[in-house]
């Protein structure tokens, strides 16, 4: 790192406002890269935002968080990484727990708001649950909910006797362009558009509450700017009205045109048994060397059969505003179609929309078809040097 990194959070702006710089954790996963997009593009004269690798910075090392820290010297710092889902104890413990917990000793010794993501899976099913609801903390629950609520507790604990300043944001069912690992929402979305699901998973009546990544950015924005009223608080950032899980999927199979799954209701005794039986088949292909990794979200399968609503009254009447107030999973759906339709179609993970999405690419089909012509034709055409950069180094010299 240059002299200049470490002096751009000092840099005079906008009529001599100091350029805050914050430090994200967690760039690299849907919400980290939505965060770390809006505050490039959005902010590039206020807040600079720098987002480690766990290379440069590991949260499961304390003297990571310390060292770089100290050098770099942040106003504030975001909290969004998370281990896997079906992440071992260990995993969970210090990344989900122990990380966030480390980090916020950090923010409380240098005097910086701390900004933490933490997941309804802190909390029970059930219906408009509110922010000072949560799951007894106790040995029963899976990894990745314990570490979750267990850092939740410690950073109020935190508040009330270390003066940390923080803020905590419960995130539902995330949807949101961009999620390269194919968890969640988009876990259920890859499952209708390869056509795994032939009926539907869920009983009548079951709702969930859904988070719009898009607008979160704008929520974290509000939230650094206004300590007064967000330090110390925790907030459930969900869209207003929670949606019905069978009409979301029928309405995906309708964007997608697809026959399945079918309007029968499977009970939850048939799933819980299936689910039993290809744990079962798993281990024992394991034994012929065939390794197969179930989805980590089977451990939710319970969740597709009770509703669990988050109540946005607290974010509603607080000062922040939704940016895009008409915006929910459905009117969304259209641009998250074709998205996801054309990253799985390149990736080969699903290629039955292949001729929708794509249409016809001339250069795809001599690449597939006449490479040798191809090859040739870019050689007389289009290998000749970048006349702007030749003509910027000749003007360099």
């Amino acid at each position: 790192m240059t002299k200049n990194d470490n002096k751009s959070d000092t840099t005079p702006c906008n009529g001599g406002r100091r350029k805050r710089l914050g430090v994200l954790i967690g760039g690299s996963g849907l919400i980290g890269g939505t965060l770390v997009h809006y505050f490039k593009t959005r902010t590039p004269d206020d807040i600079e935002i720098r987002a480690p690798s766990s290379k440069k910075l590991s949260i499961r090392i304390s003297e990571d968080i310390r060292t770089y820290l100290l050098r770099v010297r942040p106003d504030f710092v975001i909290n969004t990484a998370m281990a896997a889902l079906d992440s071992d104890a260990q995993l969970a413990f210090e990344v989900n727990y122990l990380g966030a917990v480390n980090l916020a000793r950090a923010c409380c010794a240098m005097q910086i708001p701390y900004i933490h993501m933490s997941s309804a899976s802190t909390l029970p099913c059930g219906e408009n649950l509110t922010e000072d609801d949560h799951l007894p903390l106790s040995s029963d629950l899976t990894h990745y909910a314990k570490s979750k609520l267990m850092a939740e507790r410690t950073l109020r604990y935190m508040g009330k006797h270390k003066g940390l300043d923080f803020t905590i944001i419960r995130l539902a069912i995330v949807y949101g362009e961009h999620d390269h690992k194919i968890q969640g929402f988009h876990r259920l979305f890859f499952t209708i558009a390869d056509e795994s699901m032939p009926f539907l998973i869920t009983k009548k009546g079951v709702r969930h509450s859904y988070t719009n990544a898009n607008k979160l950015p704008y929520f974290v924005h509000h939230v650094l700017d206004h300590r007064e009223e967000f330090s110390g608080e925790t907030y459930h950032f969900v869209d207003p009205e929670p949606v019905p899980l069978d009409e979301l999927i029928l309405t995906i199979r309708s964007y997608l045109e697809l026959k399945t799954p079918r309007e029968l209701y499977v009970p939850y005794p048939v799933i819980r048994a299936g689910k039993y039986f290809l744990e079962r088949l798993a281990k024992l292909l394991n034994w012929f060397g065939i390794t197969v990794r179930l989805p980590p979200e089977l451990m939710f399968l319970e969740n597709f059969y009770k509703s669990q609503t988050l109540a946005s009254d607290k974010l509603r009447e607080s000062s922040f505003v939704d940016p895009f107030p008409d915006e929910t999973i459905f009117t969304a759906l259209p641009r998250l179609v074709i998205y996801y339709l054309t990253r799985w179609g390149h990736l080969n993970l699903i290629t039955t929309f292949n001729d929708e999405v794509f249409g016809c690419n001339e250069l795809e089909e001599d690449f597939r078809l006449r490479p040798k012509d191809l090859l040739q034709s870019i050689h007389a055409d289009s290998t000749s040097p970048f006349p702007e950069l030749d003509q910027a180094r000749e003007e360099s010299r």
